[in-house]
């Protein structure tokens, strides 16, 4: 039988704060707090480097602007030979290569995740299909999509997004303070968009179920929390309907899962897993999910939201007056929604996780 991996460097240089930083920042704490000695080699000044600060995680730095970066090739050499891991693991595509090579010459065994549904190359198809390393997806839907580009299906493990639940509970104080900022009774319904403000995050269509809801029920509201690409053409589609609160990017936005009464991820075209639906109810918050891509795998449909149509926004408009009239249910379905979080648990995700290497 092979040793539970004790010694594990992580290796995620990109500077955002997106998905695949969360997930790598929310694993490798809980990796750690399971009593593994984890490093993680992270750029400088980025979102990862910043959230692993005060974490029982050892930071080195480095930057692979591309696969064949020289500086970040050489960060990656130094920090494998000093810190000796029993793993290495991956999460961004253009480090992919550079890990495979250096850790197969240094002789240590890789980990890939893939979140991204992207349409692989010829190259890092290939690798993923024949290198000797273990790919893990982060949704069931996920892995169908690389079975489908070619990676055989005995290749791709499933080890579902993890959550922190520490970090998401109810927030009764929140609620009261910012629904009475945002002039709200608790008469009014309020439906929570937390995301990238782009057109195939269905925020357009939102918006119009939204405006159609309102026209029939004058307590339903919108609250907006993000911003992006399409950010622009949404406040100016808004902006003479005072039931919207567009707010920008929220950090943290974990309190305002609270204000909201319901959170909504509408969209059309395929997210890999809708992590925001899994934050939400861990706060006891009901979801509306869009039948698209992984959003399904995030909430249990019809215990702790609505699982509906993409693209329909009558469907939308008729689920938020559903909600907006039946307090009762749409309490029910918030009070199931951390019992399904707890099967995220960031604990029970790295002690799967290494089990898993351990095989």
């Amino acid at each position: 039988m092979i040793a539970v991996p004790r010694r594990l460097l992580w290796v995620g240089t990109n500077p955002g704060g997106g998905g695949t930083e969360t997930h790598m920042i929310t694993l490798s704490r809980a990796l750690a707090e399971q009593g593994a000695e984890v490093h993680c080699l992270v750029h400088p000044q980025g979102r990862i480097a910043q959230a692993l600060e005060t974490a029982p995680v050892a930071r080195h730095f480095g930057v692979f602007r591309n696969s064949a970066d020289p500086g970040g090739i050489r960060a990656l050499r130094l920090t494998l030979r000093g810190v000796q891991p029993d793993w290495v693991i991956g999460s961004f595509s253009k480090e992919y290569w550079p890990l495979a090579l250096i850790s197969r010459s240094e002789g240590r065994p890789l980990a890939l995740f893939r979140h991204m549904d992207l349409r692989l190359r010829p190259s890092t198809r290939w690798l993923l299909s024949r290198w000797p390393l273990r790919l893990f997806a982060i949704s069931a839907y996920l892995r169908e999509r690389l079975i489908l580009q070619g990676v055989p299906a005995e290749r791709i493990e499933v080890l579902a997004n993890p959550l922190r639940l520490a970090d998401f509970r109810r927030d009764f104080t929140a609620r009261t303070w910012q629904r009475a900022a945002l002039g709200l009774t608790d008469e009014d319904f309020l439906v929570g968009f937390v995301g990238a403000w782009h057109q195939g995050k269905g925020v357009f269509m939102l918006a119009d179920a939204i405006n159609a809801a309102h026209a029939t029920d004058a307590r339903v509201h919108g609250m907006w929390l993000g911003g992006g690409a399409h950010e622009a053409d949404l406040r100016a589609r808004l902006r003479d309907k005072p039931w919207h609160h567009l707010l920008g990017w929220q950090d943290p936005a974990t309190p305002w899962y609270s204000v909201m009464d319901t959170l909504a991820l509408p969209s059309i075209e395929p997210d890999t897993f809708g992590r925001v639906c899994l934050e939400a109810q861990a706060c006891a918050t009901p979801v509306l999910g869009a039948a698209m891509g992984g959003i399904p795998e995030s909430f249990a449909a019809d215990r702790s939201g609505l699982l509906l149509p993409a693209g329909n926004m009558a469907c939308w408009r008729d689920a938020i007056l559903r909600f907006a009239a039946d307090r009762n249910l749409c309490a029910e379905f918030g009070a199931a929604g951390p019992g399904y979080a707890r099967h995220f648990d960031a604990g029970i995700i790295a002690r799967d996780f290494l089990a898993s290497l351990a095989r």
